[in-house]
């Protein structure tokens, strides 16, 4: 058992930190020895080499032929094709200006200044701009974000409840790469058609963040929406928020994105370190390596000691498991990659699930977020001497070590403070760290085969739906699933069969009526 003499030389031995930046990385309570790592530093070298080539243009996603380019969102000097460069800044100038204007009362509502900004998207294209409003926004920001980022009528309900009697003062960004995401495209008619509604033009306050040459930038221009940023195809959307995706809507919110890029492009400048023991993204890499046994045997639990941080969590869900959750290796093997990432937030996980992650299943490892600063002002005393922020900081510190007496593994990362150079360190850390693992481990991080197998089935189920209600207006009378999918030439798809109808009777104005029966063999169902 190490003496705390030798966990703290430990932890001054392994620790990374950047003081100009805020930063630190702590992976101290990682159970390895220096012989652990020996066989894992030509992986990490190799990674190091790819990586260097991705930034400079390689063609990192074959299975679209294209390079994958986010690291120029925040470094367009780096860019191979001056084009890029060129158009990166552009579009950074371009979000600026309209900002501006915006807040200026330049581009006002047909009711009056902009004082709302709706983002419609849909994961990566709404996530990232989410965790960012979060954690920066303030009450005090110029525009009031919303965020409708799933096609759940009730969501968008919810949402424009908030918004009644305002959309002739609110901007609506749709994002969306190609403009035939379902969801986006559903929730982008949803609110059209609740501007159409509350009799306020939908146009004059619409935006579109979309491919060139895309449906939606199509429909934009056939419109005639406000203005029109582009997505590249080099910028996949789980890594789009430093671009025009979240870029737009924080600066529409008031926040100053210069700080969001010049944070990002300092962590690139750290964890381009040759020298993995310096660079915070290789360590990180290389310690979800050691825990996982290169498999991703264990789970990523994310606790941030910061309410700011909470949605980091979610946003990290995706750009982890998205990006890693793979079937096959580059070279066709099966792996079945992946790691597994949930979260909560310090001290709620007091109260909620680190009795497990104590005394439960060892099958994770714990990041810890720390921020130092615990608000902007002083803080008054709860008990002599202490304040909230102290307690916070116990329940953290407490937490850490009554993990490690139990050998569960925890990393630490500490910020001095919430704020956009932090944020956008923080959001290139886990860029790279998950582009470094991913060669690692020789797997494809940046294209999608199972979302798009989900869009692919989630079509066939609509088609279905088509065919059964087709059939039940032609049915003599009332037929149940069985008889409807036997009908259609289905039978196999008669459960499906059974939740279609099942769903389109509890919603009014669907023209389907339950009849009658005991469950769902005999349940029935008629045109209505």
């Amino acid at each position: 058992m190490s003496t705390a003499m030798e966990k703290w030389q430990r932890f001054c031995q392994t620790r990374i930190a950047d003081r100009a930046l805020g930063f630190s990385l702590d992976v101290s309570r990682v159970r390895f020895q220096d012989h652990d790592l020996t066989p894992l530093w030509p992986k990490m070298a190799q990674a190091l080499a790819a990586m260097k080539q991705l930034e400079a243009g390689s063609i990192a996603n074959p299975d679209e032929n294209r390079m994958v380019g986010h690291y120029w969102l925040r470094a367009p000097e780096l860019a191979p094709p001056p084009a890029i460069t060129a158009e990166i800044r552009a579009t950074q100038s371009a979000i600026g200006d309209f900002a501006a204007k915006v807040h200026g009362k330049e581009i006002v509502g047909t009711a009056g200044p902009i004082a709302h900004v709706l983002h419609v998207g849909i994961g990566g294209s709404a996530l990232g701009p989410q965790f960012v409003a979060q954690a920066l926004g303030t009450a005090h920001d110029p525009l009031v974000m919303h965020f409708v980022d799933n096609t759940d009528p009730d969501g968008i309900d919810r949402v424009l409840a908030e918004l009644q009697g305002k959309l002739g003062q609110t901007l609506t960004v749709v994002v969306s790469k190609s403009g035939g995401t379902p969801e986006t495209r559903n929730g982008m008619l949803e609110i059209q058609a609740a501007y159409k509604a509350a009799g306020v033009d939908f146009a004059p306050h619409a935006v579109a963040v979309t491919q060139e040459g895309s449906q939606l930038a199509k429909t934009a221009a056939k419109e005639g929406w406000l203005k029109t940023f582009p997505m590249w195809d080099w910028v996949g959307g789980r890594t789009s928020v430093l671009s025009a995706v979240g870029l737009l809507p924080a600066a529409l919110q008031g926040l100053k994105i210069d700080d969001l890029l010049s944070g990002a492009a300092a962590m690139d400048v750290l964890t381009r370190h040759t020298d993995a023991r310096q660079n915070p993204a290789a360590m990180l890499a290389l310690m979800w390596y050691h825990i996982g046994g290169g498999k991703g045997l264990k789970d990523m639990v994310i606790l941030p000691y910061k309410d700011r941080l909470a949605l980091f969590s979610k946003y990290l869900q995706q750009l982890v498991m998205e990006s890693l959750g793979k079937e096959f290796d580059r070279k066709q093997n099966v792996v079945e990659q992946g790691i597994a990432v949930y979260g909560n937030k310090g001290s709620t996980d007091q109260h909620a699930y680190v009795q497990q992650l104590r005394d439960g299943i060892p099958n994770f490892f714990a990041t810890f977020l720390q921020v130092l600063r615990d608000r902007s002002g002083s803080s008054i005393d709860v008990e002599s001497g202490i304040t909230s922020g102290d307690y916070l900081q116990g329940l953290f510190l407490g937490t850490r070590a009554a993990l490690a007496e139990k050998n569960r593994d925890s990393i630490t990362i500490t910020v001095d403070e919430v704020n956009g150079a932090t944020v956008g360190a923080l959001i290139a850390l886990y860029e790279r760290a998950v582009g470094l693992y991913a060669e690692m481990v020789d797997i494809n991080a940046y294209h999608q085969p199972g979302v798009e197998a989900g869009k692919k089935a989630a079509a066939t189920v609509l088609s279905l739906q088509t065919a059964v209600v087709t059939a039940l207006k032609q049915a003599a009378g009332p037929q149940t699933a069985g008889q409807i999918a036997a009908g259609i030439g289905q039978p196999e798809a008669v459960e499906h069969v059974f939740k279609i109808l099942e769903h389109l009777a509890m919603n009014p104005g669907r023209g389907v009526v339950r009849t009658g029966g005991e469950g769902p063999l005999t349940d029935q169902f008629r045109a209505g």
